[in-house]
């Protein structure tokens, strides 16, 4: 592979080279790769099922240095921002990423996930502490937000980074999760915290604290 961890790590020990590279993969003051490494380059690295559809006028600012993948019958709806230069972006099968969303790496999500309209999930952060340098000009620090299997992230929800979604949980619209998410979870507002979660016990959808509701009797247990 063109750009393997021993080829990462010799660049990051010559930092004049890996500038160098970094101008030839992207202009100067942008995040978007050139042409030539989304036509030449991303198709030969990445991992993209052949049934899998990326719409035309979505935003792929994906460079060959961490990994991208696209799962099969996975959709990257129009007008949507999908960005690895700092951390891998992985999307398993059968998922939606909806229009005018936003994912900026490192995000893992996976499989059967509906990620609805203007989701913001991103994995990044800006350093901000040195009131003497722009903030632009500072370091950026990541941690990962993972999304697992069968998730539904409701219209205009941000998920912020080092966050990790349980399986089959639901984000309201607008909320902004901060935190982890329990699995088969509901959560919402900002920040967001849990609204009800499911009792395996009881087989029951309930809000915390809630006591189960009774079993509603049988026509034969109520004439006993």
């Amino acid at each position: 592979m063109l750009f393997s961890g021993s080829i990462k790590r010799y660049l990051s020990d010559n930092p004049s080279l890996k500038q160098v590279v970094h101008r030839l993969l992207i202009p100067r003051h942008e995040a978007r790769p050139r042409r030539w490494v989304s036509w030449f380059v991303n198709p030969f690295i990445h991992r993209r099922h052949r049934t899998s559809t990326i719409r035309s006028s979505c935003r792929l600012d994906v460079l060959p240095f961490n990994p991208f993948a696209l799962g099969a019958y996975s959709v990257i709806e129009d007008f949507t921002v999908v960005n690895n230069g700092v951390g891998a972006v992985t999307i398993g099968d059968n998922c939606t990423v909806g229009i005018g969303s936003v994912v900026i790496g490192p995000v893992t999500i996976g499989s059967d996930v509906i990620i609805a309209q203007h989701v913001v999930l991103s994995g990044l952060n800006h350093s901000y502490e040195d009131i003497q340098t722009p903030i632009h000009r500072q370091p950026v620090t990541t941690r990962p937000i993972v999304i697992e299997d069968e998730c539904w992230l409701g219209a205009n929800a941000v998920i912020t980074a080092g966050v990790t979604i349980g399986r089959h949980s639901v984000v309201a619209g607008g909320s902004v999760v901060t935190r982890d998410v329990p699995p088969y979870s509901v959560v919402g507002g900002n920040p967001a915290r849990v609204l009800k979660q499911y009792d395996e016990a009881t087989k029951q959808w309930m809000k915390p604290g809630a006591t189960p509701a009774a079993p509603v009797p049988t026509r034969l247990e109520a004439a006993e």
